[in-house]
């Protein structure tokens, strides 16, 4: 086989061949868009050169990509097909990355290991390195992927990630490239840069180039490349890619490449972009170079290339008709692939110990402890870590108690089950989350834990906009397993306003997540297993009043009592008043009823949701029938808290049975404060509940 500058001409033609179907790709989209059949449109043009020169060094299939929208060159280097590419752009159901869910150059395939895409511009760094990091995992335990459905793994399989240098601005990337370097992991990051983020020019972004300022990373090997030289980035990557299979760390290629047409359809680059610059500017578009090499070194004539170009052109056109031949998607399929809960029954009360057996009664905290130790003790998968989790480094591990969370939730979890399923990570919360959502994406089934839920928001983007739509954006091709362990809420005195806040209707507000927040030792095992069975996130919160209550003691359930969620339950029966409530605020409710009841004869029933995200309308539905009144207590602030939900649900589909107007007490709209009377003044008492029985009994 004929060859040029070490390479087999064939390839040089076949990807000569892509770099043109690529932009004639971008070019029939443009032209779609202006027919209303493809409805957005954004290019790869300028970075074919370094997409398919990669490409020729990676694995689909072994090895695992997050790429960027700007990597549609590199997305057919893989495998993916032209007709692919465009019945994404034009919404097809038939679209193997989202079935039409999906804007254009949202990358997706599961055969090739393409991670479905999400569009936060640097927000994939980090799921990227927890997949390195589940590769890692993974390869040392075959039979987790031939028992258990994990992804297979291989021993130097690599992770390819793509951004832009204008979300290299981002936390996110910094973050992610502390965990690969500290952990030394298989992560190739690739930075083109054209010189702007639609029109900020690189100049406002940073101080430096991005290859200068990564270089205080040790461990990190940094190569800065002329991302329009299909030669130079072909022969550089064979000992990039090389360093990395061998397992030495990461590695992170700035390339300078150019941007021949506008950020998207809806930009117009003219506006900030002189003319003489974008002049200048074509004569390095990197399909000319590669062409004129190619060329100038006898393996095409003109006449060639120009037959190759036309060729792509024709391929495109034909792929463009047969994704418009394509099936659309039904409209009644857009609540498919949010969350796929586990089918169980109520399994019921708990058996009770046998005569003479001593119940094994625990609080709250202990069983979630207890269950924590069981699960991981059965699946190997499940992985706990985030800040303080560990007992202690290993070297000291023997000689010290072992700190184990702040509230002592995971302790013994390092000891029982090793480093490797029980670990510290950095003070970051974006990178505990971001990582557990690679590791889900592998298989895995990780618990992350937030330290407080007042530090929650940092991991936003990564709970939002990258777990909670994994299922959905992909139509069901990735998912993305994982418990989130958040302790939360106040009644603490002295939590003040960083330690005490409840919000969980904030996350009620998330389409594909699903929350617990358990109030007693026994549904807190049973929601706990129930959640490490369900192969989309789930929020677990763990209210830190109740961790060592007496109000929580439950004798511990046996393994298999399983409890599902949006199965709620009630704690006091009652014919006067339904209190419907979750978490801290369930012992209170249940104090203030027994208060009314016996001042009063009020007999108020006292439902415990258990869980919100989904939560017991059915329940609810038959108490209200009876009772005909409604109070829907909660910690979290009123405005905006999730009995807003309820008291809407219930107002809209019970009104005939009501007999007065649903009432609602929450928390004031304020931050929780530190002195115990302003505290106490804030969060919900039970004088407060009573007060409310009171007057809707007399209604």
């Amino acid at each position: 086989m004929s060859e040029f500058r070490g390479y087999p001409e064939k390839e040089l033609v076949d990807d000569l061949r892509l770099a043109y179907v690529s932009r004639a790709i971008d070019d029939r989209q443009i032209a779609m868009q202006k027919q209303s059949r493809v409805y957005f449109q954004i290019s790869g043009a300028g970075h074919e050169a370094i997409g398919l020169a990669l490409a020729r060094h990676l694995r689909p299939g072994f090895d695992w990509f997050f790429p960027y929208y700007r990597d549609q060159a590199l997305v057919l280097g893989l495998g993916v097909t032209p007709t692919e590419v465009l019945l994404q752009a034009v919404g097809s159901a038939d679209d193997p990355s989202s079935g039409g869910r999906q804007m254009p150059s949202h990358w997706g395939h599961a055969a090739h290991n393409i991670v479905t895409q999400s569009s936060p511009t640097g927000s994939q760094c980090i799921p990227a390195v927890g997949c390195a990091e589940a590769g890692r995992y993974l390869v040392r335990r075959p039979h987790l992927t031939t028992d258990l459905g994990a992804s297979a793994a291989h021993g130097d399989e690599l992770t390819y990630v793509s951004l832009g240098e204008g979300a290299c601005s981002e936390g996110e990337f910094w973050e992610s490239l502390n965990t690969a370097c500290n952990l030394h992991l298989p992560v190739l990051y690739v930075v083109p840069d054209n010189g702007f983020a639609i029109s900020v020019p690189a100049s406002d972004q940073h101080p430096a180039p991005v290859h200068e300022l990564v270089r205080g990373f040790r461990g990190l090997e940094v190569h800065h490349l002329d991302g329009t030289d299909y030669f130079g980035v072909r022969d550089a990557a064979e000992s990039i890619v090389a360093h990395i299979r061998a397992g030495v760390g990461p590695a992170l290629v700035h390339a300078d490449v150019v941007r021949p047409y506008s950020h998207s359809a809806a930009d117009t680059q003219s506006k900030y972009r002189s003319l003489e610059e974008l002049t200048e500017e074509a004569a390095h578009d990197p399909l000319d170079r590669f062409a004129h090499d190619l060329v100038e070194g006898g393996v095409l004539t003109e006449a060639e290339v120009a037959d190759l170009r036309a060729e792509a052109r024709e391929e495109v056109a034909d792929a463009a008709a047969a994704a418009l031949a394509g099936r659309r998607p039904d409209p009644a399929s857009i609540l498919d692939q949010v969350v796929a809960l586990p089918v169980l029954a109520d399994p019921g009360p708990p058996p009770a110990a046998a005569d003479g057996e001593p119940a094994d009664a625990v609080p709250l905290g202990e069983a979630i402890k207890r269950t924590l130790h069981e699960v991981m003790e059965a699946d190997e998968r499940i992985r706990v870590f985030g800040e303080d989790v560990a007992d202690a480094r290993e070297q000291v591990l023997a000689g010290v108690e072992g700190k184990g969370g702040v509230f002592g939730t995971t302790h013994g979890l390092q000891r029982a089950f090793g480093q490797a399923r029980c670990y510290n990570t950095p003070l970051s919360e974006a990178n505990i989350i971001g990582r557990a959502v690679g590791q889900a994406l592998r298989g895995l089934r990780p618990a992350p834990e937030i330290q407080f839920f007042d530090y929650i928001w940092p991991a936003m983007t990564q709970l939002r906009s990258e777990a909670a739509t994994v299922r959905w954006r992909s139509n069901g091709a990735f998912t993305c397993p994982m418990v989130v362990r958040v302790p939360i809420g106040g009644y603490l005195t002295g939590g003040s306003i960083w330690h005490s806040q409840c919000g969980e209707s904030i996350f009620a507000h998330i389409p594909g997540l699903s929350i617990a927040m358990p109030s007693r030792a026994r549904d807190a095992a049973g929601l706990l297993r129930y959640a490490f069975r369900c192969d989309d996130p789930v929020l677990f919160l763990e209210h830190k009043h109740l961790l060592r209550q007496p109000s929580t003691v439950d004798p511990f359930p046996p393994a298999d009592w399983v409890l599902p969620f949006g199965v709620g339950e009630v704690r006091r029966p009652g014919d006067d008043v339904t209190v419907v409530t979750w978490g801290a605020t369930v012992a209170k409710a249940i104090e203030a009823a027994e208060q009314v009841a016996e001042r009063d004869g009020i007999e108020a029933e006292v439902i415990d949701l258990r869980t919100i995200l989904p939560w017991d309308q059915e329940l609810v539905a038959e108490s209200a029938a009876r009772t005909g009144r409604v109070l829907v207590v909660h910690e979290d602030t009123l405005t905006g808290g999730f009995g807003g939900e309820i008291a809407a649900w219930v107002a809209e589909h019970c009104f005939a049975d009501l007999d007065a107007p649903v009432r609602r007490i929450g928390a004031t709209d304020t931050p929780v404060a530190y002195e115990p009377t302003l505290e106490d003044a804030i969060l919900p008492q039970v004088v407060d509940l009573v007060a409310a029985l009171t007057d809707l009994a007399t209604w």
